[in-house]
């Protein structure tokens, strides 16, 4: 077999920024990075489509030890900042009492194209992701391994559920995220590419088409990057806990490098209709981890513990070879033990029936980690 790929690992998370008087979002992305720059700090964060976001990236890590670090000390120096201005910051996929109609875009000429072209979509994306990036140096090699992966990403995004909430509401949804997400015209869950040759024409096309403004749009839930020899997966919301966010970054690691060695055998991708594929991603918006999910190769629902432990077992190797299978294990009890972002923000409304009592809670534990 072919040597493998450095599969280094490096995860986006995004926040939103609240007032912490009244819990409604506030804009003040672009003031709280200006105060890292006077703070000379070295990390890096970015601007978000709303001036009521902001993203935080780690560096390349190597170890799952070194992402939660990194993870840590972003998120810390983003809330030390907000504070210096009077503002907090919450990792949820939705913010408990989102208003859409009282945001304001970043003056960015890219932000501003998107919204004169998908129009109200855009207006009301004040959503939050998790991205991880696993180091894949052939693009060929990325695309075989996305296309084995696909199958499995409904899981992630039932594991990473963290946005029951929106304008004040239950939705009913675990990830309203993913919903709000996949209403734009290039995202969603592809169908498997093939090959990167195919994976750069339909990238073409679809500019062509006009639907997109630039490269930078193709959002499918798995991607190549742009700017790194990454493979990406963006199906996650950001997650409550840093640790939940290390047990994706570990998950896709191990899956990518399972789906690397498949590839190297030649063994054949599963395909799937992509209705059943849509189906797999609506259950695991819909329910999370409290219900069946869609069997990943099979027309069947699956105990989504038991679906979890399946994934844990079929990427058994690959945890074993970067040192992660203990962590991993216990993080994803971890979970299932608690429950998932979604499950603990339902719990906090429950405890009074206050919205606002659920963005206090989810400011809170952000800044707990």
């Amino acid at each position: 077999m072919p040597s493998a790929p450095d599969f280094t690992l490096g995860v986006e998370e995004e926040y939103q920024v609240a007032d912490p008087t009244t819990t409604a979002l506030a804009q003040s992305g672009e003031a709280i990075i200006d105060r890292l720059a006077e703070k000379d700090d070295q990390g890096d964060y970015a601007h978000e489509i709303a001036q009521s976001m902001i993203e935080t990236q780690t560096g390349v890590c190597e170890t799952l030890g070194e992402v939660r670090d990194e993870l840590r000390a972003r998120r810390a120096a983003v809330i030390r900042a907000a504070a210096d201005i009077g503002r907090v910051v919450a990792a949820a996929g939705t913010f408990p009492t989102s208003d859409w109609y009282e945001q304001a875009f970043t003056q960015a000429p890219r932000y501003q194209a998107m919204e004169e072209l998908q129009q109200q979509v855009v207006r009301e994306l004040l959503v939050c992701g998790c991205h991880v990036h696993v180091g894949v140096a052939d693009r060929d090699k990325a695309v075989a391994i996305l296309d084995r992966m696909l199958p499995w990403m409904p899981l992630l995004l039932a594991l990473s559920s963290n946005s029951p909430f929106w304008h004040g509401i239950d939705t009913g949804y675990a990830s309203y995220r993913a919903m709000m997400w996949d209403r734009l015209p290039s995202a969603g869950m592809p169908q498997q590419l093939g090959s990167a040759a195919e994976y750069d024409a339909l990238a073409e096309r679809l500019l062509a088409t006009e639907v997109i403004v630039d490269y930078g749009q193709i959002y499918w839930d798995g991607r190549l990057s742009r700017d790194h020899d990454t493979l990406e997966l963006r199906v996650a919301d950001v997650c409550l806990h840093v640790d939940d966010a290390v047990l994706q970054a570990g998950l896709t690691r191990a899956l990518a490098r399972t789906c690397y060695e498949e590839a190297c055998r030649e063994l054949p991708v599963v395909t799937r209709r992509p209705e059943l594929v849509k189906a797999a991603k609506w259950r695991a918006a819909r329910f999370g981890m409290t219900a069946s999910l869609l069997d990943p190769f099979e027309d069947r629902l699956v105990d989504a513990p038991a679906l979890l432990r399946r994934l844990i077992d079929y990427v058994g190797d690959a945890l074993a070879v970067f040192g992660d299978a203990e962590d991993v294990l216990a993080m994803a009890e971890r979970v299932l033990r608690r429950g998932t972002g979604a499950e603990e923000q339902r719990r906090a409304f429950a405890r009074r029936e206050l919205v606002t009592d659920v963005a206090e809670f989810v400011v809170a534990e952000t800044a707990a980690g």
